[in-house]
């Protein structure tokens, strides 16, 4: 099969930016985390509406539920047609944010996520590191309502960034590290880089 290739990082990182301008500049087909087909989507409305009270064990359910339906109805398909894939987050956002945002362990989440998605990893992923105040200064920048996980507390953050740089340490082979601070060119031109050795 053609490479899967994940971004990844904190909210306000730039993913769907450089996910945007990689699919333009490599024809690939693009997919977003919690969504991308008419189920997952449901489910993303859930996770996001703030004015739901979710439990940590229920978010990671409801993750995984998306992430298998999308993987089932688009993501597979696509690699199987001979297509580059390119999904705006996969299950590392999930080991991040639920396994170690929530408190949940990286082992219970990876598992629901293994079954759910059949055991499909990425072959490449870019990782957009940000400082999580940088991160949470530019979604506020963006104008839009907080979501329920954009209004979680700094902490959080640290936690969910923290995970993220444990993951890149432990598969430096499958996670490249991209400075997002740095210019969108700059950071899509790694990026390419990064795409071209596979």
């Amino acid at each position: 099969m053609v490479p899967l290739v994940t971004i990844e990082g904190l909210d306000g990182a730039g993913k769907t930016t450089l996910a945007t301008a990689l699919a333009e500049r490599t024809g690939a087909t693009l997919l977003r985390e919690p969504g991308g087909v008419a189920a997952s989507e449901r489910i993303r409305e859930l996770v996001k509406d703030p004015a739901l009270t979710i439990g940590p064990r229920a978010e990671a359910l409801l993750y995984a539920a998306a992430r298998a339906q999308l993987v089932e109805e688009r993501v597979r398909p696509a690699l199987e047609r001979g297509e580059l894939v390119l999904l705006d987050r996969f299950v590392d956002s999930s080991l991040a944010y639920q396994g170690a945002g929530r408190g949940l362990g990286l082992a219970a989440v990876q598992a629901i996520n293994d079954f759910g998605t059949e055991g499909l990893r990425p072959d490449l992923t870019l990782l957009l590191r940000v400082d999580p105040s940088t991160g949470r200064a530019r979604q506020s920048r963006r104008g839009d309502e907080p979501d329920r996980l954009e209004r979680s507390a700094d902490d959080f953050f640290e936690r969910i960034a923290a995970a993220y740089d444990d993951l890149a340490a432990r598969e430096p082979r499958r996670i490249r590290v991209l400075d997002a601070s740095a210019p969108p060119s700059a950071v899509l031109d790694e990026a390419l880089d990064a795409l071209s050795a596979l």
